[in-house]
């Protein structure tokens, strides 16, 4: 797999933290720079705490892309939107992470660990990175947003 991308940021929580570890291991072996922003452990914490960390790195051009994880992905998404420059789509299967990117020009992604099995989770990670931006009647709506 051959990646564009060079930098990316990783942020969850406990309920995310084993998740984490795996796509940090998967794209450091390719190659990949990993700005791992935590939690460090399973232990009880807050994802605000770790996800917007990850998410300003994305917005302020120290990561290309970022993924969060958490429980179920949703708190951790709603807390990367809300930096200004971050588009982050809850993502539970391939097709869902191809069209955060084809799409939405998603340059963060939120996956929750209790949601998805251990062997989809890189797939995932790899179907959103492969993917590219179509452009077109999606950037109109991009603009929308922005």
């Amino acid at each position: 797999m051959a990646y564009s991308v060079k930098v990316v940021s990783l942020g969850s929580d406990h309920a995310g933290f084993v998740y984490k570890e795996k796509i940090k291991h998967f794209l450091e072996a390719q190659g990949i720079k990993v700005l791992d922003f935590g939690c460090a452990s399973a232990d009880a914490c807050d994802y605000p705490d770790y996800c917007r960390p990850a998410a300003e790195a994305v917005a302020n051009g120290d990561a290309q892309c970022g993924v969060v994880l958490g429980g179920s992905g949703n708190g951790e998404a709603i807390v990367a939107n809300k930096v200004k420059g971050v588009r982050c789509g809850v993502c539970w299967n391939i097709s869902t992470a191809q069209l955060t990117k084809q799409h939405n020009n998603a340059n963060m992604i939120s996956i929750g660990e209790r949601q998805v099995t251990p062997e989809l989770v890189l797939e995932i990670v790899d179907a959103w990175l492969s993917a590219t931006f179509e452009g077109g009647r999606h950037q109109t709506r991009i603009d929308k947003i922005e």
